[in-house]
């Protein structure tokens, strides 16, 4: 669909993380308001506006984390090697109408944007990545089976230029 490119790019960090923990997967974390919220996707990120990714919602994880790289030791959570797959800016986005999206410029109304729709379960934002690049949402499903204590969120990629069809984020390295 249409989204509006900004000018000016975000000083709002992003990193994806290839973890090679139980399974091969991959932790998207976003700063906001001083943390990284994160989601692992098990079958990574894509840029193929007509797959979705399952996210798990996970701990947010503190900023110093974006550059993190290296095994997690046996017996801790997470143990397994991790590398930084992809990391860049992003840029909070609002929609203004079906498939309409505006950039929000202002840092401060951009986190507080991202934060109320991580409360919400929605959030839209821009990624200017080495890799993902263009407009992308996470959106919260309802959980299944419904006593599942799992925090699911799907991974959409947005109709931009930035389109790959066929894009599988575990055979880029």
């Amino acid at each position: 669909m249409i989204s509006i490119e900004s000018t000016k790019m975000s000083n709002l960090k992003f990193v994806v993380h290839k973890h090679n923990a139980t399974t091969v997967h991959f932790d998207l974390r976003l700063e906001v308001n001083g943390v990284m919220p994160s989601w692992a996707v098990p079958r990574g990120p894509t840029l193929d506006p007509t797959q979705k990714r399952l996210a798990i919602k996970t701990p947010d994880h503190a900023l110093s984390y974006r550059k993190f790289e290296g095994t997690i030791p046996e017996g801790s959570y997470g143990a397994g090697p991790v590398e930084i797959w992809d990391e860049g800016t992003y840029e909070a986005e609002r929609e203004k109408g079906k498939g309409l999206r505006e950039i929000i410029k202002d840092p401060r109304e951009a986190e507080e944007v991202m934060s109320e729709g991580i409360e919400k379960g929605e959030i839209k934002f821009f990624m200017h990545g080495k890799i993902l690049r263009g407009s992308f949402a996470l959106v919260k499903t309802k959980n299944f089976p419904p006593r599942s204590k799992a925090d699911n969120w799907l991974l959409i990629k947005h109709k931009d230029k930035y389109d790959k069809a066929g894009f599988d984020a575990k055979v880029i390295n």
